[in-house]
């Protein structure tokens, strides 16, 4: 019943940009916290960011000060913008929320940053 599709993965030169997107369930966004996780090879998943109910925002330090998570109400996503790429911040990505007290999974985003 709820879907959560990324897009915007892709290749890009160690130093470039990419914008994910999350489109998630009708007034998801703003209701509920939604975040970007990610999971390089060999690597456990991790959370990159999140952005709460209220508008509050939570950063992993690797990526502070260069990614940022937004939402857009209308639209229903969330959004994460990623600047000055590092080949370490090769994984896949994926959308989580939390509704009514179960766990959702978007099925990733592949992101390749070259040296």
């Amino acid at each position: 019943q709820v879907q959560l599709v990324e897009s915007g993965g892709g290749l890009v030169q160690a130093g470039g940009s990419l914008r994910l997107s999350c489109a998630a369930p009708l007034r998801t966004v703003g209701r509920n916290t939604i975040g970007w996780y990610r999971q390089g090879p060999g690597n456990q998943r991790e959370l990159v960011a999140e952005i709460g109910a209220g508008g509050s925002t939570n950063y992993a330090d690797s990526v502070k000060g260069r990614f940022t998570i937004s939402e857009d109400n209308a639209k229903n996503t969330v959004d994460l913008q990623m600047n000055n790429l590092k080949p370490e911040d090769t994984a896949v990505y994926y959308c989580n929320t939390n509704i009514r007290g179960l766990v959702y999974w978007g099925q990733g985003t592949q992101v390749t940053v070259s040296s």
